[in-house]
Formats: structure tokens, sequence, C-alpha cells
């Protein structure tokens, strides 16, 4: 493995070092984050709505308070992982240049776990009983958190986690996600999904389902083990819904095109996707070599950059998000959030990110921080006890998603928050609920 030591240069994080024994990122310090229009132009904030530099606040200092992770930053989830990296880098400028956590600088030590969820293990423990870090963060994707949670609780750790919804197995009374489908988003997320799409003027009826037997995604589709509870699947069916295709296929699955064969055999009206990463991007394309494309797609947990630069191909598609910053919605939020979506821009172009736009993928990765600053405020320290306690009491007070609660009952997630997007003229935008919309959901263009 590779380890990169993250140092200051002017007002960007860059690498300073590559050296062989693990990837590790240590960023930190004071430099001062400061909004800049041509960075926010770029991502869709108008210049004159991003925020002028506040006065700046007193430089951190002491001893800096560490925070740990590791981030998928190769192998098969790499191309999501990098958003959390950019995410949690913007985060440490933007909170160093405001004062740190409880006047102390804030640094994070972060390894690649190289998509692998045996190497999450042997990370987490390294950075709790080698590297003495004071905190740690969660890493991404379900099954690297469920291999970082046993790690957390064996060691008495807060977990906030960002990308978490296999519900079931995050039974740890000291991790907290911020990604917020609710405790049953094998339930809640189709429900929120086939409601929009009741919006169009002919809703979808064949359905078929194409789902990542890995983790998450295969929950959502199926439901927990064991029990009758089902998830989109049997919710489709429980509803209406003609199911005409239900294919699985595994995490590391290259044949692409007998899928697609699958699918265009069985004439959905509707392809329902439950992958992630670049998941829909390599089953677009297969279809595109059948010269098929389906009347209409969603898919769960994409990369969204990804999607986004097949073109056309991807028109229309749908998915899930927590947020994205379109017109109003960023604007209702005022500048300080005006002024993160520019940070983050920054720090994506930082890390060789051709989409920049903070999405929902990087809401949940903010989230997470200002779950774990919340928790060191909160307590005016860094006992881990101490700050779940806190957190299972007071929830945290959140820039994007608002005031987040976390139900023991539910394993600490809390009420869903599902938005549903969809590309449109080659960009996201928010199509359901009403009263969060951009843009009116479309459907299959005429003449599919």
């Amino acid at each position: 493995m590779q380890r990169r030591v993250l140092r200051r240069r002017g007002g960007l994080t860059t690498a300073a070092a590559l050296v062989l024994l693990g990837l590790v990122a240590l960023v930190g310090g004071s430099q001062r984050a400061s909004a800049q229009p041509a960075a926010a132009a770029r991502i869709g904030v108008p210049a004159q709505h991003v925020a002028p530099a506040a006065q700046p606040a007193a430089t951190p200092k002491g001893k800096p308070i560490v925070v740990g992770s590791t981030l998928s930053l190769t192998g098969s989830f790499g191309a999501t992982g990098i958003i959390h990296k950019a995410a949690g880098e913007a985060y440490i400028r933007w909170i160093n240049a405001n004062g740190g956590w409880l006047g102390r600088p804030v640094q994070w030590k972060l390894y690649d776990d190289e998509s692998d969820a045996s190497k999450v293990t042997q990370l987490y423990e390294r950075l709790i009983s080698q590297d003495k870090v004071d905190l740690i963060m969660g890493p991404y994707a379900t099954p690297n958190i469920v291999a970082a949670q046993a790690v957390a609780e064996r060691h008495g750790f807060v977990l906030p986690n960002h990308t978490a919804v296999l519900t079931y197995a995050l039974s740890y009374k000291c991790q907290f996600p911020t990604w917020s489908a609710g405790g049953r988003p094998n339930l809640a997320v189709p429900q929120t999904v086939f409601a929009a799409l009741k919006t169009i003027r002919k809703p979808p009826k064949k359905i078929a389902f194409v789902t990542n037997t890995g983790g998450s995604t295969n929950f959502l589709s199926y439901g927990p083990p064991n029990s009758s509870e089902g998830g989109a699947v049997d919710w489709a069916k429980r509803n209406g819904y003609d199911v005409v295709a239900d294919i699985k296929y595994p995490p590391t699955v290259s044949d692409w095109g007998s899928i697609a064969a699958q699918i265009r055999s069985a004439q959905p009206d509707l392809v329902w996707n439950s992958g992630l990463a670049t998941d829909p991007v390599n089953l677009i394309n297969a279809m595109a070599q059948l010269n098929y494309k389906p009347p209409q797609m969603f898919t769960l947990f994409p990369a969204p950059g990804p999607l986004l630069a097949l073109g056309d191909r991807s028109d229309r598609v749908l998915s899930v998000t927590l947020f994205e910053p379109n017109g109003k919605s960023l604007k209702r939020l005022g500048k300080k959030a005006q002024n993160i979506v520019a940070q983050f821009a920054i720090s994506a172009k930082a890390n060789n990110l051709n989409y920049r736009v903070f999405d929902s993928q990087a809401t949940a990765s903010w989230t997470a921080w200002e779950v774990l600053g919340a928790g060191v405020t909160g307590t005016k320290g860094t006992d881990n006890g101490k700050i779940c306690s806190y957190l299972a009491k007071s929830g945290a007070a959140t820039t994007f998603v608002g005031k987040l609660t976390f139900d023991p009952a539910e394993h600490n997630f809390g009420p869903a928050h599902n938005l549903v997007k969809q590309i449109q003229n080659h960009r996201w935008v928010v199509v359901y609920p009403k009263a969060a919309r951009v843009a009116v959901l479309q459907g299959p263009r005429s003449g599919r």
C-alpha cells in the first residue's frame, strides 16, 4: 500500500509525499476557508449568493484533536469513496478556519481500505491501538461500516457513519448514522420512489429489479434476513406492480451483457437497479450495446458524476438523495451552506474529481463530521463514552438535513429524509416531493 501525508500549502491541502506502507492522509491546521465566486459559479451557485469571508475566528491552538478513519480510495468503491475524502478535507479546512473544536485544531488520519472489509478491521484496530487517535469516523459503504463497528464497539469508540443503511446489522449503541433513510429503508425508499412515479402521465406497471447482492443494496431489494418484511421487490408486488424480472448479480460481476439481455427480454416499463458506485453506468452501457434503452430507470446509490458523463444515455435516470444544491434549496439554507458548497468544489478539484457538486454523498459525509463535532462541543471534550451519551440524548443540529435525532429502538436511525432526483439536461435535480422539488419529474420520452 502507499502512504500519503497531506500537508497545507496556501489555501488547499496538497499531496506532499508518497511512500510505502498504507495510504494515510493527515489533514489539519489553521488555513483560512473563503468562498471563491469562480468555484461557486462552476457548481451552480451564483457569485452574488456566495458570502464574503466572515471575520476570521481565533486560530485554533494547542494539542490537535485527531480523528482516524478509512475510506475506499481504490477498489470497487473507489469512485464514491473519493467524494467522501473531498468532503472530509473540506470540513477539516472549514472547521479549523472557524476556530476548530474547543479552540483546538482538528486533524484527520486517513487510510485507504482498498474496498476490502477485512482491511477495514485491521486499519481501525491500528488507528485506535497504535496511532492512538482521539476519535474515529466511519468508512464508506455499508459492509465496511459493519466491519468498523465491531472494532469501535470493542474499544468503546463513538462511530459516526455517513452511508450505512443496513439497519438490522448496526446494533452498536454508539454508532450514529447520517444517511437518513429511516429505520426501514427497505420499505421507505420504494414507497417514496413509486409515489414520485405516480405523478407522471403514465406511471410504470412492469418492473425489472436488478440487484447487487452485497450488503445494503440486497437489503433494500429483499429486506432483512429471516424476516417476512421484505424489501422493494415484495413492496412492488404487494402494491400491484408486475415484477417481470428479478435479477441478482455479485459485487464482482463482469458480465453485464447477459444481465442487459435479460432486461431487454422482459421489456419492463422501469428498471430498478439496487446498485452502487458505477453499477448503473456498466448496466446502461451494456444495454446500449444491445441497442436497447428502457423507458425509465432508477438506481439506488450511484457515483453521480460517471452517470452524468454518459450524456443522453443517462437522461431521465432517477435516484434518491438527501440534498442537491439546486437553486432555491441552497438559497433557503443561507450563506453558510453556500460557502460550504463552494468549499467542497475546491476540495473536489484538488482530488481530481470531474463532478464537483455537493450532492447526497457529500451531504451525508459533511453531516457525519457535524455530528462528531456536536458531540465534542456538547461534552467539551473527547471522551467517547460521554459523546455517545450526549448524542443519544441530544442529537445534533446539521446544516443540510436539519436536526438529527437517534432512535435506539431503530438502531439509532432517525426519521426518513428521502428525496427523489432525476437527471435532466445533464444535471441532477430534485423532483419529489413537491415541497422540495426544483423541477417536475419527467416520464419516458414520447415514442418509448
